[in-house]
């Protein structure tokens, strides 16, 4: 990004910057720690292993931006939004996520470990290699996302919409699946999975 504004282990912890307008900034290794970024909104921006614990973001928009790596430990996140945002390979330990929008958003890598993701729209979201063992997604819209490699071992994905999905039939065996929607070749490759024949 042309312009780039960038910022490299600033201390912003117990920072008030609540209301604030970021774009086309770049923050490395900065601490965020418990500071209040309520409404925030950022465009073009991208943060590399940020430190977001106990951070309030509630309420913030999330335009094109990259949260790379990043630590979200308990953070607030309450009616947030991400659009066409990646937030590869970051962690969510004990975060308040609900309501929360997401769309276009890259999860590859990231961990949502025992994470309440239940009764959200996640349709058409890339999950590639994402860490969602013991997450909730009951009566989740997974339609059309991209599971490939995604770690389901106890995930809670009971009602939840997986048509169209793409997602390996092995993890779908770890994953709690009663009452889940998938479409005829998912159904064909889980019987495959546990060794039976089709025909």
């Amino acid at each position: 990004m042309d312009n780039l504004l960038e910022e490299v282990g600033e201390d912003y912890s117990d920072a008030n910057l609540h209301g604030q307008h970021w774009e086309k900034r770049s923050f490395t290794d900065c601490d965020f720690t418990e500071a209040d970024l309520r409404e925030l909104v950022t465009t073009g921006c991208t943060f590399t292993r940020c430190d977001f614990t106990r951070t309030d973001l509630g309420e913030s928009e999330h335009q094109a931006t990259a949260f790379r790596q990043c630590t979200f430990d308990r953070t607030v996140l309450t009616r947030s939004t991400f659009s066409s945002c990646s937030l590869m390979g970051s962690t969510f330990v004990d975060c308040v996520l609900r309501p929360i929008t997401f769309t276009e958003v890259d999860f590859t890598l990231a961990s949502f470990v025992k994470a309440p993701l239940y009764d959200m729209k996640l349709g058409g979201q890339r999950f590639r290699e994402t860490n969602l063992s013991e997450a909730d997604l009951r009566n989740t819209d997974l339609g059309r996302a991209d599971l490939m490699g995604a770690r389901l071992l106890d995930a809670k994905l009971e009602g939840a919409d997986l048509r169209g999905a793409l997602v390996d039939a092995n993890g779908l065996r770890q994953a709690k699946l009663a009452g889940a929607l998938i479409d005829v070749d998912q159904a064909i490759a889980f019987a495959a999975a546990y060794g039976l024949v089709v025909s």
